[in-house]
């Protein structure tokens, strides 16, 4: 699995950015927001019962990323029409706020090295990667758990400081000073 401070892997994926079939899918990439931070964390399968609730908690979350210039990208292995038709289908993911990115050919999550050996998914994994395209984060749970948004952004809050920041460290907190 690739780590804190190594490069994030180049990808081109199809995203769904809303509900009109019209204007649903645009393609992505990781340049395709210079100078910001990103938050890309990954689910299984659309149609699940926890990756909603994940997916939820980061779309409540979305205007306290972009205030910190973090655009969120959420990943899973299904295909974008799929992701378009879970998102007309679930009240919780009509109004995403981010993109639902396709990785069908499981080229991301195999060269991120989270493809679940035994399932053929991607592993829910999180990763904040900074501008110049460095992992600073990797969060990785069992397929079972969801995770926690709010950690996601106060480790990118932690990180943004380029401070020494203690254990449970919160924004506007003081960080330690080395003597």
């Amino acid at each position: 699995m690739l780590g804190v401070g190594q490069k994030f892997p180049e990808f081109k994926l199809t995203g769904v950015v809303s509900t009109d079939m019209k204007n649903a899918f645009q393609t992505f990439d990781r340049n395709s927001f210079p100078g910001k931070w990103l938050v890309v964390f990954f689910w299984p399968k659309d149609f699940t019962f926890v990756c909603p609730t994940e997916i939820a908690g980061f779309g409540k979350l979305d205007r306290e990323f972009k205030d910190r210039d973090a655009q969120i990208l959420g990943v899973s292995i299904d295909s974008e029409y799929v992701h378009l038709a879970w998102r007309r289908n679930h009240e919780d993911l009509k109004d995403l706020p981010f993109p639902m990115l396709s990785d069908i050919r499981r080229e991301l999550s195999t060269a991120l090295g989270i493809l679940d050996p035994a399932e053929g998914v991607a592993q829910r994994a999180a990763y904040i990667v900074d501008p110049n395209g460095i992992i600073r984060f990797v969060y990785v749970t069992d397929l079972n758990v969801g995770r926690n948004p709010e950690e996601v952004l106060r480790v990118l809050d932690a990180l943004q400081t380029d401070e020494l920041c203690p254990c449970g460290w919160e924004k506007g907190q003081e960080t330690l000073k080395v003597a």
